[in-house]
C-alpha cells in the first residue's frame, strides 16, 4: 500500500464532489479516471513503468523531430485553440527534457518555439479581427470555450489592459483566447506585438528550461521541489505585501497617517541623532505626488517602454545564442554554411563591386559622422532624450562589440574578399549599420511626414550591409544576426533608460 497516491484520491474525490455542480461533464469525466488512477497505484495493483526509460526512449525516438513537435504546438496553442484540449506546457517541458539529453540544441528550441508562439498570437489575432467576437460565442462551446469563460477572459483583459496578453501566456484558458479577444477587440496590433512577443518569450524559455533543469536533477527533483515550493510561497508574500502597500498608501488618508507616525517616531529623544539626518530627505519626499507608475511598470507601462523591452529580449538572444553555442566550440552553424552557398550561386564581378560600396555603409567611419550631426540637431531641436540614445548608444555599442570579439574568439571565414581585420562574431558593420534604423526611428519622433519612408530605407539599408558581409565573406551568417541583435539590445537599454528617467523626473514633481 502507498499513502501519498491513496491520500491523493482521496483528496481529489472530495474536491469533484464539492464543485460537482461548477465542473464541466468531460472535467468530472477526467476527475474520476484520474482519482482510479491514483487508487489502483496506490493500492499496489500495479507498478509505474521507469519513467525515466520511458522519456530517454521517446527522445531517441524523435531526434531532431523535437524541434518541429514543439514548434508546431507552441504555435497551435493560441493559434488554433489547442491549449484548451493539449496545454502547450507539457510539450514546452518535455522539449526542455529531451534537450537535457543532449538529443537536441536547448538554444535552438527556445528560439523556434519562441517565434512559433508569437506566431500564433498573430494568427489568433487576425482571426479575432475578421471573424469577431460573435464566432468565439457561437462555436465555442465545441472545444469548451463558453460564453462564460469568454466573459472571464475579457474581463481580466479589461482589468489588466496591456500586460494581460503577457500575463494571459502563463493563465491557460486566458492564454488560449485572449490573442483571439485582443484582435476582435479592435486593439492596434502593434501595440499587441511588443506584449506578445515578451509574454511568448518568457513562457516558452521558463517551461524550456525547467524542463532542461529537470532532466539534470532527475534523481533529486524532490528536493528541488521543495526548496521551490518555499521559493514560490515567498515570492507570493512579497508580491502580496507590494500589491497590498500599493493600494494602501494610494489612498491620501493612508499616506498621511503613516506620515505622522514616522514624524512622531523621529521625534524621540533616542533617534535624534538619526532624525538630523533623515529628516531632511523624508520631508522632500512629503506631500502629493504624481506617481504615474504605469508608465514605468510591465503592462501598462506605454507602448514605447513596451516595445524596446521587447527589442531587448529579441536582440539579446539573437547575440546570446550564438555566443553560447560558440563558446561550447560549434565553429559553423548549418545556417553560416548555407548562407555561403546562395552567395557563391549569386557571385558577379558587378555585384561584388556594389556590395563592397553598400558595406561601407556599415563602416564605423561612416556611421560615426552620421550620428553625431543626427545626435546633435535632436539636441537642437531640444529632444534631449533622443540625442542621448544616439551619443551612448553607437559608442557602447563599439566598446562592447570588441569585447564580445575577444572573448568569443571566433576566426574569420576563409576568402574573404575584402581586408578584414579582428575576430569575427559579433559583425562590427552589422552592429553599427543598426544605427541608422535608430536615426531613423528618432527622427521620425519629431514628427517629420516622410517617418515611414525613411524607416523602411533605414531597415532595408541594415539589411543590405548584412548580406554584403557574408557576400563578401567577411563574416558568417550568425555573426551578422549577432552583430544586429547586439546594437538593438544596447540602444533598447540605453532607450529605456532615458524613457525611465525622464517619467521618474516628471512623476516626482508635485501637483499644484
Amino acid at each position: 500500500m502507498k499513502p501519498v497516491p491513496i491520500a491523493g484520491a482521496v483528496a481529489l474525490a472530495v474536491l469533484l464532489w464539492l464543485q460537482r455542480r461548477k465542473l464541466e461533464t468531460t472535467l468530472k469525466a477526467g476527475g474520476a479516471v484520474a482519482v482510479a488512477g491514483l487508487l489502483v497505484y496506490g493500492s499496489g495493483v500495479i507498478q509505474l513503468p521507469d519513467i525515466k526509460g520511458v522519456v530517454e526512449d521517446l527522445g531517441r525516438t524523435l531526434g531532431n523531430w523535437t524541434y518541429l513537435v514543439v514548434g508546431l504546438m507552441a504555435f497551435l496553442e493560441t493559434g488554433a485553440f489547442v491549449g484548451l484540449i493539449a496545454p502547450g506546457e507539457t510539450f514546452m517541458v518535455f522539449g526542455g527534457v529531451v534537450a537535457g539529453q543532449g538529443i537536441v540544441s536547448l538554444v535552438a528550441l527556445i528560439g523556434i518555439a519562441w517565434a512559433a508562439a508569437v506566431a500564433g498570437d498573430a494568427v489568433s489575432f487576425f482571426a479575432g479581427r475578421r471573424l469577431g467576437r460573435a464566432f468565439l460565442i457561437r462555436h465555442g462551446p465545441r472545444v469548451q470555450i463558453t460564453e462564460e469563460r469568454v466573459r472571464m477572459v475579457e474581463e481580466f483583459f479589461d482589468r489588466h489592459g496591456g500586460k494581460a496578453v503577457v500575463l494571459g501566456r502563463f493563465i491557460g484558458i486566458v492564454r488560449a483566447v485572449n490573442p483571439f479577444l485582443a484582435g476582435s477587440s479592435g486593439m492596434a496590433f502593434g501595440r499587441f506585438l511588443p506584449y506578445s512577443i515578451i509574454g511568448a518569450g518568457a513562457w516558452a524559455t521558463i517551461l524550456l528550461v525547467l524542463g532542461f533543469i529537470f532532466w539534470h536533477s532527475f534523481d533529486e527533483v524532490l528536493e528541488y521541489a521543495e526548496r521551490g515550493a518555499w521559493a514560490l510561497g515567498t515570492l507570493i508574500a512579497v508580491v502580496v505585501g507590494l500589491v497590498w502597500a500599493h493600494r494602501h498608501f494610494r489612498v491620501p488618508e493612508n499616506r498621511e497617517a503613516f506620515a505622522a507616525r514616522v514624524d512622531e517616531l523621529l521625534d524621540r529623544p533616542a533617534l535624534r541623532p538619526v532624525a538630523r539626518v533623515v529628516r531632511p530627505l523624508w520631508h522632500k519626499t512629503r506631500g502629493p505626488r504624481r506617481f504615474v507608475w504605469n508608465r514605468v511598470t510591465p503592462g501598462d507601462l506605454g507602448l514605447e517602454l513596451t516595445t524596446l523591452l521587447a527589442v531587448l529580449a529579441v536582440g539579446s538572444f539573437a547575440f546570446g545564442a550564438y555566443a553560447i553555442e560558440l563558446l561550447e566550440g560549434t565553429t559553423v552553424t548549418p545556417g553560416d554554411q548555407r548562407a555561403f552557398v546562395i552567395a557563391d550561386d549569386l557571385r558577379a564581378a558587378w555585384l561584388t563591386d556594389v556590395a563592397k560600396i553598400v558595406t561601407e555603409l556599415g563602416s564605423f567611419a561612416v556611421v560615426a559622422p552620421v550620428v553625431a550631426v543626427c545626435a546633435l540637431a535632436l539636441v537642437v531641436r531640444r529632444r534631449y532624450g533622443e540625442g542621448i540614445v544616439l551619443a551612448l548608444g553607437l559608442p557602447l555599442t563599439l566598446l562592447l562589440v570588441h569585447l564580445a570579439k575577444n572573448l568569443i574568439d571566433r576566426p574569420r571565414p576563409t576568402g574573404a574578399l575584402v581586408d578584414t581585420m579582428g575576430m569575427s562574431y559579433p559583425s562590427g558593420h552589422a552592429a553599427y549599420a543598426t544605427a541608422w534604423l535608430v536615426i531613423a526611428i528618432l527622427v521620425g519622433r519629431v514628427g517629420l511626414a516622410w517617418r515611414t519612408a525613411a524607416v523602411a530605407v533605414a531597415s532595408a539599408v541594415v539589411v543590405l550591409v548584412a548580406a554584403t558581409r557574408v557576400y563578401l565573406r567577411a563574416h558568417y551568417l550568425s555573426d551578422v544576426i549577432g552583430g544586429v541583435g547586439l546594437a538593438a539590445s544596447v540602444f533598447a537599454v540605453v532607450g529605456m533608460a532615458v524613457l525611465v528617467v525622464a517619467h521618474l523626473r516628471n512623476n516626482g514633481r508635485r501637483t499644484p
